[in-house]
C-alpha cells in the first residue's frame, strides 16, 4: 500500500534513496552522494523538506516531489526541483498524486505559479505537465567552449579600442548592486541572483569605466557562467570577450559553459566566439495559480 509523507516526516536517507531510485535511468546521469544531493539541490537551489513530499512502498521510498519557494521575477512561486518515481511503478498514479500535494502546499502557502524546468524531447513528462496545466514559456539553452584560442583572439582584436575599461574581481556585495541596477531581463531559477548568491563557488567580475562597472558576470572556478551582462550602450565594443577571457587567464580554466532563456543576441555573440550549443535542452514551465 502506498502511503505519502512531508520531506520532514522523513529521515534524509530516505529522500535520497527515492531521488536514487526515480532517477536510475534519467537521460542525464546524475551522481550524487547524499551529501552533494542536499548541498545542490536543497542549500543551493533553495528546495526546502518542508516543501517537498515523498512516496513510501512499506518501507521503500518510490518516488519524490521535490518543492522549494521564494519571490522569482517579484511573483511568490513554487518550483519543482524534482519529480520521479522508480521505474517499475511508473504509470500507477505517484507521479499524479506527488504532483497534486505539490500544487495544494504551493496554494497553502500562497504562491501565484508553478515553475519547473524539464528536458527538450522528455516527450512523456511534457505531455503529462500540460495535462496538469503548466504551460511552456521558454527554452533553456546550453552553450560550451572548449577551443579557447578564438576568445583570445577576438578578445585582442575587439577591446583593442576599449582601454577605459579595466576588469576587476568584485564582491559579492558589488555584484548583487550592479545586476540590481540594470535594465530586467529573463533569467531562468539557477540563474539568478538568489541561487548564485546561495553558493560559495562564483567569482564575479566587472568591467570597470570610471570605477563603475559597465557590465559583469559570475563564474564558477569550473568555467560555469550564470550571468553576463553588459550595458546597453556598451554592447558590441569587446567588453564581454575582455571578461571571459580575464576569467579564464585568472582561473585557468580549459573550457567555458553558459545556458540561459530566450535571448537572440546571446545566442549570436556566443556564436560569434565559437560555442557550442549543446544537445541538451530544456524548456521552462508555468502554471498560474
Amino acid at each position: 500500500m502506498l502511503q505519502y509523507y512531508r520531506g520532514t516526516e522523513q529521515d534524509r536517507k530516505v529522500l535520497f534513496s527515492a531521488f536514487q531510485a526515480g532517477f536510475v535511468d534519467y537521460v542525464v546521469k546524475l551522481d550524487l552522494t547524499m551529501e552533494q544531493f542536499f548541498a545542490h539541490l536543497f542549500d543551493q537551489e533553495g528546495n526546502a523538506r518542508e516543501h517537498s513530499f515523498v512516496a513510501m512502498s512499506g518501507s521503500e521510498a518510490v518516488g519524490i516531489i521535490l518543492g522549494g519557494i521564494k519571490l522569482y521575477e517579484g511573483i511568490r512561486t513554487m518550483r519543482c526541483g524534482a519529480l520521479a518515481v522508480r521505474p517499475d511503478l511508473r504509470g500507477h498514479g505517484i507521479s499524479k498524486e506527488l504532483l497534486r500535494l505539490h500544487h495544494q502546499e504551493a496554494v497553502d502557502q500562497g504562491c501565484r505559479q508553478l515553475y519547473l524546468e524539464v528536458i527538450q524531447g522528455n516527450d512523456r513528462a511534457i505531455a503529462f505537465y500540460n495535462r496538469h496545466g503548466y504551460q511552456r514559456l521558454y527554452d533553456l539553452s546550453y552553450y560550451t567552449l572548449t577551443n579557447l584560442s578564438g576568445l583570445t583572439a577576438a578578445t585582442q582584436m575587439e577591446a583593442s579600442g576599449h582601454g577605459m575599461a579595466n576588469i576587476a574581481q568584485l564582491d559579492s556585495h558589488r555584484f548583487v548592486e550592479a545586476v540590481q541596477g540594470r535594465e530586467y531581463f529573463h533569467l531562468n531559477w539557477q540563474n539568478d541572483l538568489d541561487y548564485i548568491c546561495r553558493s560559495d563557488k562564483y567569482v564575479f567580475y566587472g568591467a570597470l569605466i570610471k570605477g563603475n562597472p559597465a557590465a559583469v558576470m559570475a563564474i564558477t572556478r569550473q568555467g560555469r557562467i550564470s550571468l553576463l551582462m553588459v550595458d546597453k550602450n556598451e554592447r558590441g565594443r569587446g567588453i564581454a570577450p575582455m571578461l571571459l577571457n580575464s576569467a579564464v587567464r585568472e582561473l585557468a580554466l580549459t573550457r567555458l559553459q553558459i545556458s540561459f532563456s530566450n535571448n537572440a543576441g546571446l545566442h549570436g555573440f556566443l556564436q560569434h566566439l565559437g560555442f557550442q550549443r549543446d544537445p541538451i535542452q530544456q524548456y521552462e514551465m508555468y502554471r498560474f495559480l
